[in-house]
């Protein structure tokens, strides 16, 4: 993980190994090689149709590189046009022979550049994503393969609920990045070019519109749309969708490893934890912290692009212009929070014994549940939760198991006496184990379709 600070979008940053443990970075120097790609690939085109001399479209992308560009100054002058492409056209055109110039930005308009350049970078961080989301997949399969059978205490509303297994845990980790791997894919299908001049007609080009934007597909593997789509955002949003959310399910592993490793629940811990500026003793899951912390900013970005989809008549005024920071944002976090989970995910440790310990706190409070169906065909459901829930308040009140609290109160002794529930079978029911429903057959089936989508892809 580079943890170098960068300067780009964002100036210098103290935060940079944060935001960078993917393996792609978004920032102003992967924009701006995004936009010379393009300018290259359409000087490529033109001259495959004919419309520029030969040799142009080599000699354009021999100097389509960042670094024979001037960075602050191409920032000057976008602020002067609004958009960095007239600055970086005037820039390209003086690093090419007169005669290969022509080639440059042949019938296109600022915002086809700077469209085309962000389908370039989001299939950038999609792949790398998708890479990633895979690799945190199988470490999530190869947990809940391993802990199939690990008994521990199902918590709802934060407080203990029914026995799972942690491998049923980690089934829904699974689950929710195959489906978020699954949404990924549709959106890159989405990607595709822009090409439509100064209002969607390629009118500079005559009949060769067309022609053109499919060499220009050709150039950079990518679809041609059925039409250019300037101020049809959809393809825009959902991309952004697809990042959110797998930005939600990356928060939800997180947020359950946060609070498995607290100190008092102990049940899971990272391999490398960080520590505190002040306390020495801290062992802070730090990568679970930092992923949650790019995961909460996705909606609000995506929020941000859906707002500005709205966008009036060919070409929009303002609304284009505040996509470029929310969708640099929100593709540089998607990919450094899944960078992010691969470390989280690849060393976690599990403490099976602790999740046993903490079963036991409530001495069978958490299979009342099973308890109340032994007797609901005797005395009805409801009478039987009645009666469970207050032997469990007593079990909590005198410090009693659920056991004891049942068998000691009249009323419920007579109860399960009355329904022929004797104190082995009581027992057994009190047993984690006994009460796991289809966790197991959950667990294969989450095991399954993580196979034949993995199997897919190949």
């Amino acid at each position: 993980m580079n943890s170098e600070p960068r300067r780009g979008l964002y100036g210098v940053s103290l935060f940079g190994g944060l935001f960078e443990a993917g393996s792609v970075t978004i920032d102003d120097d992967a924009w701006l090689q995004a936009m010379l790609d393009t300018e290259a690939a359409l000087a490529r085109a033109a001259e495959r149709a004919g419309l520029a001399l030969p040799g142009s479209g080599a000699a354009v992308t021999s100097i389509a590189k960042v670094s024979f560009m001037d960075n602050a100054s191409l920032g000057v002058s976008a602020a002067a046009a609004g958009n960095p492409i007239p600055a970086l056209v005037k820039a390209m055109t003086g690093l090419v022979p007169s005669g290969a110039a022509q080639a440059i930005h042949l019938g296109a308009t600022s915002q086809d550049i700077i469209d085309t350049a962000a389908m370039l970078l989001a299939r950038q961080a999609i792949d790398a994503t998708l890479a990633d989301l895979a690799a945190a997949a199988e470490s999530c399969a190869r947990l809940t393969r391993e802990h199939a059978a690990t008994l521990m205490s199902g918590r709802t509303l934060l407080q203990q609920a029914v026995p799972i297994t942690f491998g049923l845990v980690t089934a829904g980790w699974l689950t929710a990045l195959d489906e978020a791997r699954c949404q990924l894919r549709c959106s890159r299908a989405r990607l595709a070019i822009q090409y439509g001049g100064a209002a969607g007609t390629l009118a500079p080009l005559g009949s060769k519109g067309v022609a053109v934007a499919q060499l220009l597909a050709e150039e950079l593997d990518l679809p041609v749309p059925v039409l250019p789509w300037h101020t049809n955002r959809l393809r825009v949003l959902e991309i952004a969708a697809a990042l959110t959310a797998a930005c939600a399910a990356l928060g939800k592993i997180a947020r359950d490893v946060t609070l498995l490793s607290q100190t008092e629940v102990a049940e899971v811990a990272e391999s490398a934890p960080g520590g505190s500026s002040t306390m020495p003793h801290k062992q802070n899951p730090v990568a679970a912290i930092v992923l949650l912390g790019h995961a909460k900013q996705a909606p609000h970005l995506y929020a941000a692009l859906a707002s500005a989809a709205e966008q009036e008549l060919q070409r929009a005024a303002g609304a284009w212009h505040a996509e470029w920071l929310p969708l640099t944002r929100l593709l540089s976090l998607t990919t450094s929070a899944s960078g992010w989970a691969t470390r989280l995910l690849s060393g976690l440790r599990v403490d099976a014994a602790r999740m046993q310990v903490n079963l036991g706190l409530t001495h069978g409070l958490p299979l009342a549940e099973q308890v109340a169906g032994l007797l609901a065909p005797k005395i009805g459901r409801l009478r039987a939760h009645e009666l469970i829930a207050r032997a469990s308040a007593r079990a909590v009140s005198d410090g009693v198991s659920l056991a004891e609290a049942l068998c000691s109160d009249e009323e419920s002794s007579a109860r399960l006496a009355a329904s022929n529930i004797s104190r082995d079978q009581l027992d057994a029911a009190l047993d984690p184990g006994s009460y796991l429903g289809s966790a197991g057959s959950f667990i294969a089936a989450a095991l399954a379709a993580h196979s034949s989508a993995s199997s897919e892809q190949q």
